[in-house]
């Protein structure tokens, strides 16, 4: 058994965090921390997790010998902090995305951990998407051929939240950055429109990035001004199409703790693929969707704590995703 702590109780950790690892039979989280200031009027949620015992002191983590790792679920400005305080005492850390604001503090990270024996992962558990699953297994079918083009949506109405500020490429954008980097690995060229439609120079709510791949092009894109519903995913091969819409969440909040669904999504939601065959006939097919599971990517990570096994989220992967990041905004600041 591996005994975990959490750094932080927002909505990352009571929605994708604790309903997975309640069916994780390895690990059992021991303690949760909390600064005083973020408890005020707001306790009662706690109750729900009666295993678990909650504190405001860090040390009490960090002191605590049965805790092996901490996951760090804070805002982004904290986690270097928080990430070298758990290795210094000799804990591995599963750090939210964005990992770090830059890959050099990542690199910091990485070393350090390197030097105490120890791993400092991202979790991008969205690599655990029932969505990008499916779109995986069927690029890994060969049905498609050749791939030659992908389309990746994340996008949402949601003009009031368009503020002056960058926070787009990094709150949203990194999910599916991190879906395809893990597909394709680094790309031969990135082109970059990432820009504000509302505040021009000041903002990055509009994101359409090019990843090249040899002839191979990868599009991401993710706005706050999509009133539409897009696919998810658009894939085009030299033998064949796939579309997928997204699976979302399968979370059912109401009184209590989170709730997830373990069930297969509806047919009407199933991806549609069509290709030719070797013998140059026609198919058209309704792909089931592949079930959300986070809980996956903690299993893989204890294999690698425990049996030295390999670790789901590359050190290298998260330095190159944070450059890219970087360099969106940049590109904003710039758009005009």
């Amino acid at each position: 058994m591996l005994n975990i702590a959490i750094i932080g109780f927002g909505n990352a950790v009571v929605n994708y965090h604790l309903p997975y690892l309640e069916r994780t039979k390895d690990i059992k989280v021991k303690k949760i921390y909390r600064r005083e200031e973020d408890r005020i009027g707001d306790t009662e949620r706690e109750a729900y997790y009666p295993d678990i015992t909650f504190t405001i002191d860090f040390d009490d983590v960090l002191q605590d010998t049965e805790i092996e790792l901490i996951v760090v679920a804070t805002h982004v400005d904290s986690h270097v902090d928080y990430a070298k305080q758990a290795l210094e005492h000799g804990k591995h850390v599963l750090v939210e995305k964005p990992f770090a604001a830059t890959s050099a503090e990542a690199k910091d990270i990485f070393e350090l951990a390197k030097r105490k024996n120890l791993i400092a992962m991202a979790n991008q558990n969205r690599r655990f998407d029932g969505d990008f699953l499916t779109l995986s297994k069927v690029i890994e079918s060969g049905k498609l051929g050749k791939i030659h083009e992908i389309q990746s949506h994340y996008d949402y109405f949601k003009p009031s939240w368009i503020k002056p500020g960058f926070g787009l490429m990094h709150g949203l954008a990194v999910h599916t950055i991190d879906q395809m980097v893990s597909l394709f690995g680094v790309a031969d060229r990135i082109d970059y429109d990432v820009r504000s439609l509302v505040y021009p120079g000041q903002s990055d709510d509009y994101i359409d990035i090019d990843f090249r791949y040899g002839l191979t092009k990868v599009t991401i894109k993710c706005s706050l001004l999509v009133k539409i519903a897009h696919p998810k995913f658009v894939v085009h091969g030299d033998r064949g199409s796939f579309i997928k819409y997204s699976s979302g969440h399968q979370t059912k909040n109401g009184e209590g703790p989170t709730q997830v669904s373990f069930d297969q999504e509806s047919e009407e939601n199933w991806g549609t693929l069509t290709y030719v065959d070797d013998e140059g006939e026609s198919h058209t097919e309704k792909v089931p969707s592949e079930i959300t599971d986070y809980g996956l990517l903690y299993e893989r990570l204890v294999r690698a704590i425990r049996h030295q096994g390999e670790q789901p989220v590359k050190n290298e992967e998260v330095q190159y995703v944070l450059d890219i990041l970087q360099d969106g905004v940049e590109a904003a600041k710039q758009a005009q």
